[in-house]
Parts: structure tokens; C-alpha cells; sequence
């Protein structure tokens, strides 16, 4: 029996300042699985964002630690209570299974409750002059205060919940304003969530949520003049533009992955086929941090794929709205349709598929793809879906470093091996941001530093510990000191 995640058609309005905001032109929502209509939002134009940015630059928020950390962690309560509310609608706007969104609102709660914490912590720091010949008897102290200008924040689609409030949260904290843009594709959520925070006692002009697509608003999340701080997560393509057009402005980008489980030939096979099908698999593949290529030495390469071909097909995939099923749709029929032409080209080079079967609209169910050339694009690119595809490489960790650092990401890695001097040298040679020892590349917990380098950001780092250093400037002041 299927659970409750079909909610009624929401006719949503942007929230400017707490204002509801709606605009004659709307964006449709649509369930990926059957393409029902899930709601309707605003498209905004530019003028929208304008005046977003404006109310919010003339709020000055003076919200002391106390009371930032009452409503983040009211807020985490909330989400807390409403859980399976919000399962349901990143549900039905994304296509995600019951279990992932289950699990996404959960993992919603420890961001807002970390960042809550994290906020009553004073991180300034204390420097004693008189430390050289050239020194002083004085003291410098820092203090981190809240940009001076607006951030802008932009969010992609699959982590409708989550993704959000890696960027609110540590904003919040920070006593900064945001005017959030969250994708098209699922924008239900984050108006949702922004409800909960203006309930959870937000002042509203800290947050101002606006809806729609470039085609109407142009680039004025990226260019307006109030705007201090752009923070992305997404694609290659789109970070790159708004390095390209944001100006002088900081920008934070965290952007796509293609993230290699590595499998070592002293590794215990079934724990490692574990990891690579929970890996590839668990939130459609969707995660920037999955495992998007499987590097397995040839010694060990056959009893390796038969275990991850028995894994792969204990996986139900089908209804998101199943909750037995294990994986639901990617996000539309476009990008599903991409993935089949990936592992088709795969096949014309010589790969060959040992389980997949065929897909249906944007359900593109578990497929596994063996002997797989690591330069063609099925692995080479990055396939955002659950594609579980192996290539064999020699018995020699110098080669297998060489391949995982063959693509032009830089994001996170998961190593399968038990012997210490291979560890080391993944450590200090992989190019990545992050190196998982017999784990998958995407493990971590909400206040880790995350990110990565090359094309898959700029290396700055999210989670919140991270992100509230970013989103804020450091002042140093000093004063004479006699000890």
C-alpha cells in the first residue's frame, strides 16, 4: 500500500520579506514519475529579485546568539515534527523514493540543530604581540560580523530539503539576509521550509524566497548590486557562468562530482559491492558526492561485479511513493533518456551491461556496466543517476590513481583496502576534497568541512562550521596589553 505523498495541487506565492508575491506568469511542478501536476509558483522578473535584495539590504538584523539559537533549533524541532510532511512533498515534486526523503528530512534536522549549537560557540581568537623581538606588549582579537550585503542563495534540485538549509542555516547563524532561489524543477520545499522559519520567529526580512528560471529573471540573483556573496550548488556549466558574470563579488560554488570507489585487490569484496551499489544507487544516483565510477583492480575484478550484480538486483525500483520501493525516478524523462544514451555508447566501445532493465519515462532503474573504457562518458562526464558502472584497471596503484584522476572533478573518493601504505599514498594523491577509507564517497556528518577542487568547486567548503566562516568577515582589533 502506498503511503500519503500525493498531496493537493499547492499554488504557491514567493515570499519577498514575509510579503506573498504572485506573478500572472506561473512555473509548473510536475511528479516525474507520472507527470502529475504537483503546484504552481511564480516566475519571477527581475524587478521581483530587486526588490528582494533591496528590503533585505535595508534590514539590519540584531538578533543576538541567544536568539539565533532559539530559532534554529525551533526550527529543527519543527521539521522534526512535520517530517513525513515533508517527505511527502520532496516526494512528489522530485521523484525521490519514500526511504530517501525519509531519510533527507532527518538529516534536515541535524543541520538546523548543529547550526543552532554551533551559533552560542564565540570562534573568535586572541594574538599576543610581544611574540618577537619587533612585538608589542598588546593583544589583537577577532571577531566574525555579518557580510554587509545580501547573500544570494541558489539551489539545485536534488536535495530539495537539505541542500537549502546547508545554505540558510549557517547564514541564520551569522545574523546574515538571504533571498533564496531555489530551483524550478523543486521549489515546494524550500517555500515550506521558509514558512517554518518565519514561524519558528525569523524576522522576515532576513529571508525573502523568489521562484521561477533564468528565462524570466535573467541574472539578477547573480548581479545585483546588493548582493555581497553568491553561494551555488549545481552544475559545471552554471558555476562557471556565475564565476564568469557575477563580478566583484565572493562566490562559493560547490558543483558537480564524479566520484570513484576504489576497490584495492586485498579489499573484502562483498562489504565493498555493498558500498558500490548503496553508493551509486541511494537518492537515484542524484548526489554530487555518489559513486559515479567503480575502479576495481583486474585480479579481483570478476568475483567483484558477480557480488555487485546480486546486489544490484535485490533493489525495487518503481513508485516513489511505494515505501518498499529502494529507488524511484531521476529527476525527468530528459535526463533518463541521457543515461541510456551514455551506457548504450558504453556498449559500442566495448562495455557490457550485466543488469538494467529498460527505462520507463524518467525511471531509470539500478544498471550495472561492466569493462568499461575509463574515458568514454558514461564515466568520464558525470551521469547524475543510478548507473553502477566498473572499470577494470591493473594491479598497480600508481595506474589506479592515474584513472581516478583522469576527469577533470575533483570532489570526493571511498577506498576499499585494509593496507596502510595505500591509504597514505590515496590520501596525499587523489585530487579530491574529500577521501573516504572504506566508505562511500558521499559519507559525512552536517558540520564537516565538504567540498571539492578542479571543476568541482572552488575549494571552499560547505557544511556548517565551514559556511559560517564564509558568510561572514573577520575584524581584528587590538589593545595594549602589560602581562
Amino acid at each position: 500500500m502506498n503511503v500519503n505523498v500525493k498531496p493537493p495541487v499547492r499554488r504557491e506565492a514567493m515570499r519577498i520579506a514575509g510579503k506573498l508575491v504572485e506573478t500572472d506568469e506561473q512555473v509548473e511542478v510536475r511528479n516525474p514519475y507520472d507527470n502529475a501536476l504537483v503546484g504552481l509558483v511564480p516566475a519571477a522578473r527581475p524587478e521581483h529579485v530587486r526588490e528582494a535584495f533591496a528590503k533585505a539590504r535595508a534590514f539590519k538584523p540584531r538578533l543576538s546568539r541567544y536568539e539565533r539559537q532559539q530559532v534554529l533549533q525551533r526550527t529543527a524541532e519543527l521539521l522534526r515534527d512535520r517530517k513525513e510532511t515533508f517527505a511527502a512533498l520532496i516526494t512528489a515534486e522530485s521523484g525521490l523514493c519514500w526511504k530517501d526523503s525519509l531519510y533527507e528530512a532527518s538529516r534536515a534536522y541535524d543541520v538546523w540543530s548543529f547550526a543552532a549549537q554551533l551559533t552560542i560557540k564565540d570562534d573568535g581568537e586572541i594574538y599576543s604581540c610581544d611574540v618577537s623581538p619587533n612585538g608589542k606588549a598588546r593583544k589583537i582579537y577577532t571577531t566574525r560580523l555579518p557580510l554587509l550585503g545580501v547573500i544570494s542563495a541558489i539551489t539545485p534540485f536534488n536535495h530539495p530539503l537539505n541542500m537549502v538549509s546547508h545554505k540558510l542555516a549557517p547564514a541564520i547563524a551569522t545574523n546574515n539576509r538571504l533571498v533564496l532561489k531555489p530551483t524550478e524543477l523543486t521549489p515546494l520545499t524550500a517555500l515550506a521550509l521558509a514558512d517554518v522559519l518565519y514561524e519558528a520567529g525569523l524576522p522576515p526580512e532576513m529571508l525573502s524566497v523568489v521562484t521561477g528560471n533564468p528565462s524570466t529573471m535573467g541574472d539578477s540573483m547573480i548581479t545585483d548590486p546588493d548582493a555581497d556573496l553568491v553561494t551555488f550548488t549545481g552544475s559545471v556549466r552554471v558555476g562557471k557562468h556565475i564565476a564568469n558574470t557575477a563580478g566583484y563579488k565572493r562566490i562559493v560554488l560547490e558543483l558537480g562530482g564524479n566520484d570513484p570507489l576504489i576497490v584495492m585487490e586485498d579489499a573484502d569484496l562483498d562489504k565493498a559491492a555493498e558500498l558500490a551499489v548503496t553508493g551509486a544507487t541511494k537518492n537515484s544516483g542524484q548526489r554530487c558526492t555518489a559513486v559515479k565510477r567503480i575502479l576495481v583492480v583486474e585480479s579481483v575484478a570478476d568475483a567483484f561485479s558477480k557480488l555487485v550484480v546480486e546486489k544490484a538486483k535485490r533493489l525495487k525500483c518503481g513508485d516513489p511513493s511505494d515505501p518498499e520501493t529502494d529507488v524511484g525516478t531521476v529527476i525527468n524523462e530528459r535526463s533518463a533518456a541521457l543515461f541510456e544514451a551514455r551506457v548504450n555508447d558504453a556498449v559500442g566501445r566495448g562495455a557490457e551491461v550485466l543488469h538494467g532493465p529498460p527505462r520507463q519515462g524518467a525511471l531509470f532503474a539500478p544498471t550495472v556496466v561492466d569493462r568499461i573504457s575509463y574515458d568514454c562518458k558514461l564515466v568520464h562526464e558525470e551521469t547524475f543517476g543510478p548507473v553502477i558502472p566498473i572499470i577494470r584497471c591493473p594491479d598497480d596503484i600508481a595506474e589506479v590513481i592515474r584513472i581516478s584522476n583522469s576527469t577533470a572533478y575533483g570532489l570526493s573518493s571511498g577506498v576499499c583496502t585494509n593496507r596502510l601504505d595505500y591509504v597514505s599514498r590515496f590520501v596525499a594523491e587523489l585530487e579530491v576534497g574529500t577521501v573516504n577509507v572504506w566508505e562511500v564517497p558521499g559519507y559525512r556528518i552536517e558540520m564537516s568541512p565538504f567540498g571539492g577542487i578542479k571543476d568541482s568547486g572552488l575549494g571552499y567548503k560547505e557544511g556548517v562550521v565551514e559556511a559560517m566562516k564564509s558568510f561572514t568577515n573577520v575584524r581584528t582589533w587590538s589593545m595594549p596589553w602589560h602581562q
